[in-house]
């Protein structure tokens, strides 16, 4: 069984090596899609043993595409973002995994996103997502420009555990947050769906990830402000997409319907 790697970076230099050296401990082949990288990501990427895909930025449904057919001929493609990695631990599921025989589409990891801010280090939650499929079933369209997550549905469990470096700061947070609220609404908008009422958004989702799932208890007062910015994340995606209905931000709806999609990213407020 050949499995083949992969990652999507831009400039990533700081963190890419823990991620590479997490695939080339799992894969028989890497992949690293550079997204236009300028701080020498893409030569990093090629030392720690990638083949590098050069692929203009056109949101991660397109990347991940070219990163599936860059390793046509795997049995399984595996992927982690620039900000993840796989502990020893989690490495050693992964080998008990291919030594298990799988023969599912699709495979369950545990994310953990560990939020990593001045007052201290903490995991601020836990969920499954699809991180190991056949090729035939990892499958992309350029139109998912944000949570781009594969179905789960009939999806068996792998056993790995993957850390994701999910948050430093609350305001880097918050304003790449910004951003893809912007894009959940323009393609929430294009889609035809309608806006749930943005004040109910932040304390819902609030409550639900700090005391519901625990992250108050394990983070105190730092996982509380970090939940309730998830929770604002949730009220912006429906009062932008409000604001579309409305006829607001025409210049990215019209990018989007025409499908210019290197467009869209460019017209982005700068972060």
């Amino acid at each position: 069984m050949r499995v083949g790697g992969f990652v999507i970076h831009g400039n990533a230099a700081p963190e890419l090596g823990r991620a590479l050296d997490s695939l080339r401990a799992v894969a028989d082949e890497i992949v690293a899609v550079d997204s236009g990288s300028t701080d020498g990501s893409a030569e990093l990427a090629r030392a720690g043993g990638a083949r590098v895909v050069a692929f203009p930025w056109e949101g991660y449904g397109a990347a991940r595409a070219a990163a599936v057919r860059a390793l046509a001929g795997c049995d399984y493609v595996f992927f982690l973002d620039s900000d993840e990695w796989l502990e020893p631990s989690g490495v050693e599921a992964f080998r008990a995994w291919r030594r298990s025989g799988p023969t599912a589409a699709r495979y369950l990891a545990r994310r953990r996103d560990w939020a990593e801010l001045p007052t201290g280090r903490f995991l601020f939650g836990s969920d499954p997502h699809v991180r190991i499929a056949r090729p035939s079933h990892a499958t992309w369209a350029p139109r998912e420009i944000v949570h781009e997550a594969l179905p789960r549905d009939g999806a068996a469990e792998s056993g790995v555990a993957i850390e994701h470096r999910f948050a430093t700061s609350l305001e880097a947070f918050r304003a790449k947050e910004e951003r893809y609220a912007l894009l959940w609404a323009v393609r929430a908008h294009a889609e035809g769906r309608r806006a749930k009422w943005p004040p109910l958004q932040a304390p819902a989702h609030a409550v639900r990830l700090a005391l519901l799932r625990g992250a108050a208890f394990r983070g105190g007062l730092p996982a509380l402000r970090l939940a309730w910015g998830f929770g604002r994340y949730h009220a912006r995606k429906h009062a932008l997409l409000r604001e579309l209905r409305a006829g607001g931000h025409a210049e990215l709806a019209r990018a989007y319907a025409e499908g210019r999609l290197a467009d869209l990213y460019r017209l982005l407020p700068r972060a």
